[in-house]
């Protein structure tokens, strides 16, 4: 890994908007998700894009994307040390992570205690004005 793997299938091309199509490593989510400081956020589409322009591929797997950052996430917190701040990385849109440890409450109380206001919308939490709060990326 990372892995650049051509999809044929015209649905796909079409709607993602090519054939190039990138399986990052986990390691990759997991060292963008460290690099976001207190105060501010990221989501997973960003760092999906992201992967994709620095390895040249016209898309990056959602699947394996939501998968990793999860997995991130919870070695994070069972570890206990060299913490990746998961909490974070917030879903399209700002929302919230259901499958993060601790569930939406325990994101929701470490964003809180970093100065974000959470608001809820139907059934799903996301973080106010979170486009004014994005980390860039920088290599």
């Amino acid at each position: 890994m990372p892995k650049i793997v051509e999809v044929t299938d015209p649905r796909a091309v079409s709607r993602y908007g090519g054939t190039r199509m990138l399986v990052a490593p986990p390691l990759a989510y997991d060292e963008i998700m460290k690099k976001v400081p207190k105060g501010k956020v990221i989501t997973s589409d960003i760092i999906r894009d992201y992967l994709a322009r620095k390895h040249d591929a016209d898309y990056t797997c959602q699947l394996t994307a939501g998968l990793f950052i999860n997995i991130a996430a919870h070695a994070s917190a069972e570890r206990k040390t060299d913490e990746t701040p998961y909490w974070r990385t917030l879903k399209k849109g700002g929302e919230l992570n259901e499958k993060y440890p601790e569930g939406i409450e325990g994101q929701k109380l470490r964003l809180e205690m970093e100065g974000h206001t959470i608001i809820q919308k139907g059934k799903k939490y996301f973080v106010k004005d979170y486009q004014d709060k994005l980390f860039k990326i920088n290599d």
